[in-house]
C-alpha cells in the first residue's frame, strides 16, 4: 500500500473508532470533530512522508528531525490532548505543570487511547492494551492529578470489565448523560 492512501486509511479508521466511542457515550459533537487538525497539510503530508503503518508517524519525524512539528500543530488545536492544558503555574518550585482538563475531553482522551491502540496494534489488541500503554509512558506527562485520577480509573476500568460496562459509566456516572439509545 502505497503511504499516501495507508496514511489517509489510518487516519479514517482511527476517527471512525473514536467517533463510535464518543457517540456511546453521548459526546457527539466531539466525535464528530476529532482529530480534523490531521487533514491540514501541515498535519497530513508528514504523516504521508513517515508513515509506517505501525505507530504514529510523529514519532518517526521526531527521529528523523529532532522535532515533531506535525505534532506540535496537533496537540495545540486538539483539547483532548494533555499536552494543550500545560500552563504556567502559580507554584514557584514547579513554574509548568498540568492543568485540570474538563471531563468532557478527558473522555475524548480515553477513547483517542483506547482506537489508536486498536488502530496500531490490530489484532494483537485486547482491553488492556491503552493502560499498558499509559503505564508505560506516565512516567514523562505532565498532567493534573485530577486528570490523571480520571483517565486511570476509565484505562483500568475498561482493563477489568470491557468496554460496555466502562462506556455505560462513562454516560451515566461522569458525564452525567443518562439518556440511553
Amino acid at each position: 500500500m502505497n503511504r499516501f492512501f495507508g496514511h489517509l486509511s489510518t487516519i479514517i479508521k482511527h476517527r471512525r473508532l473514536v467517533r463510535q466511542g464518543c457517540f456511546k457515550v453521548g459526546l457527539y459533537w466531539q466525535g464528530l470533530t476529532h482529530d480534523l487538525s490531521k487533514f491540514s497539510p501541515a498535519e497530513f503530508w508528514v504523516g504521508v512522508k513517515y508513515f509506517q503503518g505501525h505507530r504514529s508517524p510523529n514519532n518517526a519525524e521526531r527521529e528523523a528531525t529532532g522535532v515533531s512539528k506535525a505534532w506540535l500543530h496537533h496537540k495545540g488545536r486538539n483539547k483532548h490532548h494533555l499536552e494543550y492544558w500545560i500552563d504556567y503555574t502559580l507554584d514557584e518550585h514547579s513554574p509548568m505543570g498540568g492543568m485540570e482538563m474538563p471531563k468532557k475531553y478527558v473522555v475524548e482522551m480515553f477513547m483517542d487511547r483506547v482506537a489508536a491502540c486498536k488502530t496500531y496494534q490490530k489484532e494483537k489488541y485486547d482491553k488492556s492494551s491503552p493502560l499498558a500503554y499509559y503505564e508505560k509512558s506516565i512516567d514523562h506527562y505532565m498532567i493534573h492529578k485530577n486528570t490523571q485520577a480520571l483517565l486511570e480509573s476509565m484505562l483500568r476500568m475498561l482493563a477489568e470489565k470491557g468496554e460496555e460496562e466502562t462506556f455505560r459509566y462513562i454516560r451515566t456516572e461522569i458525564l452525567k448523560n443518562r439518556r440511553i439509545k
